[in-house]
């Protein structure tokens, strides 16, 4: 009997790879240019020795996402990038997934629309339950990260800060995955047992993710992470065929030799597990009800009993409860304290980890704890939780960077943390297209939306775009109606809209379908927007986060990819913030004027193609070495002028 399917230090050989291991390669569409190949040969260096801390201080529009690409082509670790935003990490992975078309390029941010903790306010004695919306297609993208993970080296994650928040045990994850291979002896009913003990549910009509369907000798799965299926082909116990199929159109995509099928959840127990944490809940439960009673909160003692002992019935039949991640310590088996699993345990121990826009996620990354540890500690107190359940939460940064082996901090800003620690710090200034930094002319708030209108008017007979930068989501919404009324196509974007949306409506400003985008703080890092030729910055002079120096950098660095773009800051006083703004943009701007002088450079605006949302999600991970992703819903649904809008 053949056994095709080899597990080497805690991985699993990959489905179609027959044990091969595939290296970063950047598409040979890209090459280095300007001061990049001395940014990347520098990074590669200190990470290749072994330093732990290194930073990329990139103007923005130098190609920082393109280094980051290079760099991990030179030293091939298994890499996470961390965004601190989801609109950000999603078009981070749709650059990523250009320059490796042939490797794995993930996407991992909270699948929540909409999520409310649970919570008690004690003063008002109000319980809020949990409540929350799961959005299936970024469900099915994670699935695919933890997947990737375990049957690859040659894997790119990028996250946001959700990765630092409980995950369930990449230990049980794998041991709970079905292992399949052709001539391989397995009892139908096992495999079938085995399917739903990870979460699979039978339906024989319809084929859907989690889901498998069973005609004779023959099972078809669907893996929570993809589009397409497996179909297994047995003769009496034996394995026959394992096929890869579109579930849709009956397409066959391959013929494999082994299989690896991945729980349908990132959270799996077994039946001995549950068994021995029913022992440890109630033995806590017991020791806090004495407290309570000894303090004399006999209604914190009756609450906390009557909650859990339902949990643990819930658990005990089951297998599941509402809020079983309170007791995720406990199903771990892990010690009271201790840090959850996150995404970081699925990676192995040698592996990079890039924070982009470092000045704002580092600080993100370490805000995290607190706030859900002080929510925790009142449910604890007023009886509603365990004790227990305060090891339910993100780590605590500390605890991030032991897990973390090596880190390059990417910025037009640094942060002071990355400043102080890194060992190597990498400048890259010059932009590919030789785009010099935005001139920035201050003016007068009187009569500022008048003036601005005049703008907007200048960049649509040119058929550029506009961002336009308030201080609050009200007067972003206020200004866009008063905009549309004036007859601008215009449209605004704050954090109260929903993640894909988000990414909707700036690929519809790139498109042309409007040319104004007003905002607050989401249009500052990151945004890749090369259609963009004015960027107005309301009440500059109103000193705060909003408007400290190096929001204004960033802000005026959204003009960057635009050979005619400029920057309009209405100010009536000249603020230390802004002075410390223009001034580093002055001295950027230099030294790219130099450059091109020296090297004959004429500026050119930034030509970028415009990707569709609907294809980044349907988007898989390559089955087999050398083939590129498919997407089943690359062209559906696209107007033919949008389609011509592309082309062009």
């Amino acid at each position: 009997m053949r056994m095709p399917i080899a597990r080497s230090s805690g991985w699993i050989s990959s489905p179609g790879y027959d044990g091969f291991v595939t290296r970063f390669k950047v598409s040979e569409a890209y090459r280095p240019t300007g001061d990049q190949p001395a940014a990347i040969a520098s990074l590669s260096a200190s990470l290749n020795a072994g330093d732990q801390y290194q930073t990329l201080l990139g103007a923005t529009g130098t190609g920082k996402t393109a280094a980051m690409a290079w760099v991990i082509e030179q030293v091939q670790k298994p890499t996470l990038v961390i965004a601190h935003n989801k609109t950000l990490a999603a078009q981070l992975c749709n650059e990523f997934r250009e320059f490796f078309p042939e490797n794995a390029v993930e996407y991992f941010v909270s699948y929540y629309d909409y999520y409310q903790p649970e919570a008690y306010v004690p003063q008002a004695d109000l319980y809020i339950e949990k409540d929350a919306s799961i959005n299936d297609d970024i469900d099915r993208l994670r699935h695919a990260a933890t997947s990737a993970l375990l049957v690859r080296r040659d894997v790119v994650i990028v996250a946001s800060v959700s990765c630092i928040y409980g995950l369930g045990s990449p230990v049980e994850y794998e041991e709970k995955t079905v292992l399949l291979g052709v001539g391989m002896e397995i009892d139908r009913d096992v495999m079938l047992r085995k399917l739903v003990d990870i979460q699979y549910s039978r339906n024989d009509s319809y084929l859907g993710r989690g889901r498998f369907r069973v005609r004779g000798d023959v099972v078809e799965v669907q893996p929570a992470h993809m589009e397409s299926a497996y179909r297994i082909s047995l003769f009496g116990d034996e394995v026959e065929s394992i096929t890869h199929f579109d579930p849709l159109s009956g397409e066959v995509y391959a013929r494999l030799e082994h299989l690896a099928i991945f729980p349908a959840t990132q959270y799996v127990t077994s039946r001995e597990t549950i068994e021995r944490s029913l022992d440890e809940i109630r033995h806590e439960l017991e020791e806090q009800v004495k407290v309570f009673e000894s303090q004399g909160k006999l209604l914190e003692a009756h609450r906390i009993r009557q909650r859990t002992e339902y949990d643990m019935e819930m658990l005990a039949e089951l297998g599941y409860c509402n809020g079983i991640e309170n007791y995720s310590r406990i199903l771990d088996g892990r010690p009271a304290g201790s840090a959850p699993h996150t995404l970081l345990d699925f990676f192995r121990d040698d592996f990079a980890v890039f924070i982009d826009e470092s000045h704002q996620t580092v600080p993100q990354l370490g805000g995290m704890y607190e706030g859900d540890r002080s929510r925790k500690e009142t449910l604890v107190e007023y009886g509603f939780r365990l004790p227990s359940a305060l090891d339910n939460r993100p780590l605590r940064f500390d605890e991030f960077i032991e897990k973390v082996p090596q880190l390059v901090f990417v910025s037009a800003t640094p942060g002071p943390f990355e400043l102080r620690n890194s060992t190597n710090i990498a400048q890259q200034i010059i932009r590919p297209t030789g785009i010099v930094d935005p001139e920035v002319e201050i003016r007068t708030s009187k009569n500022q939306i008048d003036d601005l209108l005049n703008e907007i008017r200048r960049r649509e007979e040119a058929g550029e775009r506009v961002l336009v930068t308030t201080l609050t989501k009200k007067m972003a919404e206020d200004l866009t109606d008063y905009l549309l009324e004036s007859g601008v196509k215009a449209r605004y974007l704050h954090s109260e809209i929903d993640t894909l949306e988000r990414i909707q409506i700036i690929r519809e400003l790139r498109l042309g379908e409007y040319d104004v985008l007003v905002g607050v703080n989401l249009l500052r890092e990151g945004l890749d927007l090369p259609e963009v030729s004015l960027v107005a910055i309301l009440d500059a002079d109103k000193e705060g986060f909003l408007r400290g120096q190096t929001a204004l950098i960033q802000t005026i660095g959204r003009a960057a990819r635009n050979v005619n773009g400029k920057v309009v800051m209405y100010a009536d006083k000249l603020t230390e913030a802004i002075k410390g703004a223009v001034d580093e943009t002055t001295r950027r701007r230099d030294i790219q004027l130099r450059y091109n002088e020296e090297h004959g450079i004429t500026p050119e605006s930034i030509v970028k193609g415009v990707s569709d949302i609907a294809e980044f999600l349907s988007l898989e991970s390559p089955t087999v070495p050398g083939k590129r992703r498919r997407g089943r819903r690359q062209v559906e649904g696209m107007r033919p002028e949008e389609i011509e809008k592309l082309v062009v």
